[in-house]
Order: structure tokens, then C-alpha cells, then sequence
């Protein structure tokens, strides 16, 4: 059979269409979509029309649903005590005594998480996962083999130490040697923490970080390394990365010296097959695809360890990447060809949502978990979300404390509007990775943040870190789970079931998204009463829109009554999946009103619930 011919990436489906006059679109009817573009034509009224109907793809609305994520930073960094890490750490300080990615699923569920994510690459470049790309992997680390016990261990040991003389050249030199003997069940990190997620019910994600420390050219590394040296014995204050760099003085980088390296733009074939590589059969008869890219090394890298991750682990739902160029100040940088990338994850996992990808999701703005009061999931950009990492087009950066209000969608610099919701990161301990004599944050702590982010129209995404035992640390454990009880007890009861009407009252409360409550002939403004049939006592509303429609909402108010006249408890701007009202004492009603005040479109509010809070224990 004849070799199948590469492919050339193209566009995803649901980005913005082109080559139309935009006189002419302009007087085309608006159908809803997950991007748009905003004409030279569009005026105020036709934008504002435009945000009213984006809606999200499935995979978004599945995202939202989750509400919270755990994150895992589990790597190099654990070893070493740092934050961030050089590239240039031997390999050997890696070697945890087990990896319970099992307790870490019964930690993350106990918390309330329905999607976990791997660090499978910080910044400092080390790969969790086999990669055929890097000798800077777990296979060049004594995680990979158990040589106690195992009659092969001589060869293993002669088989890894021509692999390490072999590296200089070849970044596939312990690949190679991968099954040479002695293999620890559990070596590949990435293909355990898949396993045990979804053995335990759980969706994955993945954070593969574009800035590599391990591929920074030797040479300029060299260079850089003295101008360190001469920093420090000034006196002088060193960066994070400086002080990594420092302290691995001694050592080259790990890797093949990729980033930033001047390299070509050329043609070149994704996956870039490797000698003795087992996919080669798979991708000659078309089994496995191919693709032609036009891109320079490290790019090149990026994409066949995109294409390893998403070929061979399954079903990825979340893709998490960031922009981070760390190393520019001091004189060196890669342009990330993020277009290319978006293009392949699309072509090879359409559903995934990728961070800081085209109709994906974006940082809520800082690494406290907590999101805005107005949180928009209808966002605007000021060039093609398929263009570049989308928290960068963000008209005033991704920390503006307004990013999708009337105002900012009529900024002169918008060109795009897309759904794009916000994820609230933020570690369960003060640092990413495990470092001795931290504390996790109580549970009480972590049920604010809950309220703070979920119930702002963001989903929170918990990281927590292992220690170097390779478990989850037991006060971390208790603290998860006692948040996790917590938000369960308060939210389990909704006090709104068995309000009349009896028709309206399920649909508010039967957790479906097709179901809701809109003001009659197509108003845009209108009010809601339940009658709850006998007092009720409560101290949190949530309320929640059909996002499979859109976001609407910009400002409603919840009234009680308190036997001769209704009272205001409450109000706010923004809705979204989830708006979490807490008052500051518990109010005991019969009647419940909410007022949608102001809407860009008919508003759809699906859910509505009463809760008293179960304080954790």
C-alpha cells in the first residue's frame, strides 16, 4: 500500500467565516454562533445584537458544567522545593517512592471535582509522559525502572548509560531504550493519572507548558549562566529564573537546545517520526494522520508532543497552555505559533477546550480564584481568536476588572466577539508545587472561593500538589473533604421544590438547561413569582441561565415578601451558568420574587435556588 500523503491543517468549523463584503453581512440576519466578527457596517444596536446571540459549542457548556477542576503539579519542581525550575536539573532527582494517583481521585472527588489536570510540563521542561521528542522525560529518570529484584538489570543499566551518551545528538536516545528491562508498571505518570481519572469517573485535562527551560540553546545558556554568576556576587537580587539557573549552574540544559534558536520556518511533518518508531505503520496506512506544517524547531517540538498527548491517552477535555516567554528580558525568546497549534488540537480532538484557544476559556484575571461581579462568558477581541493566546486580545488584557460590559463590546479596537467563560485558578497551598511547612487553605476558605468563582459565572480550578512521598498530604485531604461536604450539604436541598406554580418551580429546580422561565412575548425585561407555600428560610440564592442560548442578563433583583409588602434581599448585574447570592442573615419568606431588569435579549433563567448554608465541619 502506497505511504498516505500528509495532510495541511485548516481552520476549525466554528471560527468566524470570511470573504463576504461586510456591507453585505451586515444586512444578514444574526444567527447564533460561537464567534462573530464586527463589521465596519455594525453599529451599536447590531453589536450588541451580535453579543446577545454567541452561544457556546457542547464541549463549553459540558466545561461549565463541571464547576470545579483539580488541578495536579506534580514534577521536577516536587523534588527540588521550587516554584520553578531551571531545565537544567539532572534527571536522577526525580524518583518519587510511589505515584497513588488513586488517592489523588479519591482527594479530587472528595472535594467536589468532576475534571482533574496534569502538569505533564512546567516550565522547566521535564515530560511526565514517554516522550520520543526529549531525553529530559521520566524515562531518563529512576521512576522508569525498578532494578532491585530484576535478573535484566545489568543490560538495563548498560542500555540507559549508552542512551545518556547518546543524548548530545539524539532526543529520542531514551526512548529507544524504553523497554530494555526492568520497567516500572507505573513509569508513564500521564498514562496512570488518565487510568485512575477515569476509573473513578473523572474528566481529563492536560497543562502542557510552551515555555521549556530544558531547550534553551547551550551556548546562550552558557552566557547567560556567568552573567548570573557575576549578578549574584555583585549582591545583586536574582529573578525566580535566575535563582533556578543559579542554583543548576554546573549543568547544561536538558534538552536539544530548540527554544529560541533562530531555527528555519520550514515544511515539516507532523508526527516527525523517529527511528525504530512504532507508529510509523499506523501512519503510512493512514491509520494514525499526518499533517504538513510550516513552522521552525521548537514549534515543531511543541506540535509532535501535541500530537503524542492527543493520540495516545484518550479523550483529552481540557488542553491547558499559557503564554508565559520567561527568558526575553534576558535576551531570548520563541514565537509560539499558536494558530498552528489550535489548528492541529482541532483537528485531532474537535471537542477539547482549550485554554486560551478560539471558543475555549480564559483566565479569570488573577490566581486567587475569585471572579468578577459582572463575569461575562461573551467576550470581546481585538484580532481573530484563532490568531494568538485569546487573553491577549482581550482589548485591555486579561486583568481589566471589566471584560465583556456594552462598553467594552462598542471599543473601537473589537473585531471579534466569542463565547470564551472564565476559569479561577488558584492553589489549595500558597505555592503551585508542594513545599514542607505549607498549609492548605481551610475549608471554610474554600467555600468562599467556591461562592467566589462558580458562583460567578466561573468554574474553579483547585490545584493540588502531591508531596515528594507521591500523596496527597492528609491535612490536604481533610480540607477537601470537608469543603466538599460542605458545598454538597448547603446545595443538595433546594427549598424552591414543591413552590407553585407547580409547572414553573420545575423547571427552575430540574437541573435541565432546556428548561427556564422567560418573560412573556418576547420581553426582554420581566418578573418571576413562586409562591413557596409555607415560610422558608434561606441565607443563599442561585440563579442560572440557559447558556445554550447565550448569556442575557445585566442586572435583576430578588425581592421577598414579608407579609404586606415586597422587600429587596438582594441584586446584581450578571447571571451566567451560575450566580451565587449570599445575604448577610438568613431571611424567612413565603413569596419570592426575581426582577430581570435589564437583558440584551429574552433572558432564560433556568434554574433558581434557595439554600441555607451548611457550614463545614
Amino acid at each position: 500500500m502506497a505511504p498516505m500523503a500528509a495532510i495541511a491543517l485548516a481552520a476549525p468549523p466554528f471560527v468566524a467565516a470570511r470573504g463576504q463584503a461586510a456591507e453585505s453581512r451586515c444586512a444578514d440576519p444574526i444567527r447564533s454562533s460561537s464567534v462573530m466578527r464586527i463589521d465596519s457596517c455594525d453599529d451599536a444596536k447590531r453589536i450588541i445584537d451580535k453579543a446577545a446571540h454567541i452561544v457556546p459549542r457542547p464541549g463549553q457548556v459540558a466545561w461549565q458544567r463541571n464547576e470545579i477542576a483539580a488541578f495536579t503539579h506534580f514534577g521536577m519542581d516536587t523534588f527540588t522545593n521550587r516554584e520553578w525550575g531551571s531545565g537544567a536539573e539532572n534527571e536522577t532527582t526525580f524518583d518519587p517512592p510511589q505515584a497513588d494517583v488513586d488517592q489523588w481521585m479519591r482527594a479530587y472527588k472528595a472535594a467536589g471535582a468532576k475534571e482533574v489536570m496534569l502538569t505533564i510540563k512546567h516550565h522547566d521542561g521535564f515530560v511526565l509522559y514517554p516522550t520520543r521528542y526529549s531525553d529530559h522525560s521520566v524515562i531518563a529518570s529512576p521512576w522508569w525502572v525498578r532494578t532491585g529484584g530484576c535478573p535484566d538489570a545489568d543490560a538495563v543499566k548498560a542500555a540507559r548509560a549508552r542512551a545518556a551518551a547518546g543524548r548530545d545528538t539524539d532526543a529520542s536516545a531514551f526512548w529507544q531504550v524504553r523497554r530494555a528491562g526492568c520497567e516500572n508498571p507505573g513509569g508513564d505518570l500521564l498514562g496512570g493519572y488518565v487510568r485512575a481519572a477515569r476509573a473513578a469517573g473523572l474528566k481529563v485535562g492536560v497543562y502542557l507548558s510552551p515555555a521549556d527551560g530544558a531547550e534553551l540553546p547551550h551556548a546562550w545558556h552558557a552566557d547567560w549562566v556567568q552573567k548570573i554568576i557575576a549578578k549574584h556576587d555583585a549582591g545583586q537580587p536574582l529573578s525566580i529564573e535566575e535563582q533556578a539557573t543559579y542554583d543548576d549552574r554546573d549543568r547544561a540544559p536538558g534538552g536539544m537546545g530548540r527554544y529560541g534558536d533562530g531555527s528555519a520556518v520550514e515544511r515539516r511533518t507532523i508526527p516527525t517520526l523517529v527511528a525504530n518508531d512504532d507508529r510509523a505503520n499506523a501512519v503510512s496506512t493512514g491509520r494514525l494522520p499526518s499533517f504538513t506544517v510550516t513552522t521552525d524547531d521548537y514549534n515543531a517540538y511543541y506540535l509532535n508532543q501535541l500530537y503524542e498527548v492527543f493520540t495516545q491517552y484518550g479523550h483529552i477535555d481540557e488542553f491547558w497552555l499559557d503564554g508565559a516567554n520567561p527568558w526575553s528580558d534576558a535576551g531570548i525568546s520563541e514565537k509560539y505559533d499558536f494558530t498552528t497549534w489550535f489548528k492541529l488540537i482541532n483537528a485531532l480532538s474537535p471537542s477539547t477546550v482549550v485554554f486560551g484557544g478560539p471558543q475555549g476559556i480564559r483566565w479569570v484575571g488573577n490566581e486567587g480564584g475569585v471572579a468578577r461581579q459582572s463575569e461575562w462568558s461573551v467576550t470581546p477581541d481585538t484580532a481573530d481568536p484563532l490568531s494568538y493566546h485569546n487573553e491577549w486580545l482581550l482589548p485591555d488584557g486579561p486583568e481589566a476588572a471589566d471584560i465583556g460590559s456594552r462598553a467594552r463590546l462598542l471599543d473601537s479596537r473589537v473585531r471579534y466577539i466569542q463565547w470564551d467563560p472564565a476559569e479561577a485558578d488558584v492553589s489549595l497551598r500558597p505555592g503551585w508545587f508542594f513545599h514542607p511547612g505549607q498549609r492548605p487553605k481551610t475549608p471554610q476558605q474554600l467555600v468562599n472561593l467556591y461562592q467566589s468563582s462558580v458562583g460567578r459565572n466561573a468554574v474553579l480550578l483547585l490545584n493540588v500538589p502531591p508531596g515528594p512521598d507521591g500523596r496527597i498530604a492528609d491535612g490536604d485531604l481533610a480540607s477537601l473533604t470537608s469543603f466538599g461536604a460542605a458545598v454538597s450539604r448547603t446545595y443538595a436541598r433546594n427549598l424552591l421544590a414543591g413552590a407553585r406554580p407547580a409547572g414553573l418551580a420545575r423547571a427552575l429546580t430540574d437541573d435541565r438547561l432546556g428548561t427556564s422561565w422567560s418573560p412573556p412575548r418576547g420581553a426582554s425585561t420581566g418578573s418571576l413569582t413562586v409562591d413557596l407555600r409555607r415560610p422558608r428560610t434561606f441565607d443563599q440564592i442561585r440563579l442560572g441561565e440557559d447558556i445554550a442560548r447565550g448569556q442575557h442578563v445585566e442586572r435583576f433583583t430578588v425581592d421577598a415578601w414579608d407579609g404586606s409588602a415586597w422587600r429587596r434581599l438582594t441584586a446584581a448585574t450578571t447571571i451566567g451558568y451560575s450566580r451565587i447570592l449570599t445575604l448577610t442573615a438568613p431571611v424567612t419568606t413565603s413569596r419570592l420574587r426575581v426582577r430581570v431588569e435589564q437583558s440584551r435579549a429574552v433572558p432564560y433563567v433556568t434554574s433558581l435556588g434557595l439554600h441555607l448554608t451548611a457550614p463545614p465541619s
